[in-house]
């Protein structure tokens, strides 16, 4: 299993579109890359009874280095099939990516709704 360039609790998985992976080293892990093992890792998971103006700042300030990180879009989906449940990864909090897994299940609940009722006008 992939060791992320910052740790966090993980839970079971949730299906999710593969992005494909850039063109590097295929034997090195995608965290190897990562910008932010370069950075402090508290700035990417909140101290315990952070003020809310110190946990905006500090999540934009873990977005800043994110957005220059060349592994970005794996560690975001690394994030989002966990689900990480905690902590700044590949741009997004926690919440947005709530957000992101919500719009992701309703959607394949569309595509299968969509599906069932291709499947049932073509054999009416």
């Amino acid at each position: 299993m992939l060791q992320p360039p910052h740790s966090s609790l993980q839970v079971a998985a949730v299906p999710a579109q593969r992005v494909p992976v850039r063109d590097r080293d295929h034997d090195a892990p995608w965290h190897t890359e990562a910008v932010c093992r370069r950075d402090e890792a508290g700035l990417f998971f909140a101290p315990s009874k952070e003020p809310t103006a110190a946990r905006l700042s500090r999540e934009e300030a873990a977005k800043r280095v994110c957005a220059r990180c060349p592994v970005m879009v794996e560690c975001r989906e690394h994030a989002l099939l966990q689900p990480e449940p905690y902590g700044v990864w590949g741009g997004l909090t926690a919440a947005e990516r709530r957000v992101v897994l919500a719009r992701r299940r309703r959607r394949e609940l569309e595509l299968k709704k969509a599906r069932a009722a291709g499947r049932i006008a073509a054999a009416g």
